[in-house]
């Protein structure tokens, strides 16, 4: 039996190389076709997992934030449509699979959108409310006793 050599356009030993780590910050350029153009089109994430080694079917999956929703892709790490992969910046992590951001950081968004939702509308500091002060709770204006029982009068 007579083994084949098989050419492909990647530099595979470049690839293999690259040392790429859960926790790293990268930014794959891939190359879209659309109709008879080609563009490229960078992803710029947090790697989360890699999987399956060095050999042929190797991934990595990477995840981004867009617009408040995460994103994530799965890249095939010897795919021919990836143009390069460059490393922004390494973390180090104790786990080799970091899915614990995912909800990690939707609780941090969520935390997030109570602080944007509260600023301006409640008090801060130790200063007397005033008479025709609202506080928010829960969500919801209530107004303060002292305009009530005003209005009551």
């Amino acid at each position: 039996m007579q083994s084949a050599i098989i050419q492909t356009p990647v530099n595979v030993e470049e690839r293999k190389n690259l040392d790429l780590r859960s926790g790293d910050t990268i930014r794959v350029h891939q190359r879209i076709k659309e109709g008879d153009k080609t563009r490229l089109q960078v992803f710029e994430g947090l790697v989360i997992a890699r999987k399956h080694g060095h050999e042929a079917g190797a991934t990595f999956t990477a995840r981004k934030i867009v617009s408040g929703v995460g994103v994530e892709r799965i890249f095939p790490l010897y795919s021919p449509v990836i143009e390069k992969i460059e490393i922004m910046k390494r973390s180090k992590t104790r786990r080799a699979k970091l899915y614990y951001v995912r909800e990690k950081a939707v609780k941090e968004l969520r935390k997030r959108e109570k602080q944007i939702s509260l600023k301006g509308k409640t008090r801060i500091g130790f200063d007397p409310p005033s008479s025709k002060s609202t506080e928010i709770v829960d969500g919801q204006e209530e107004k303060s006793e002292e305009t009530s029982s005003k209005n009551e009068t």
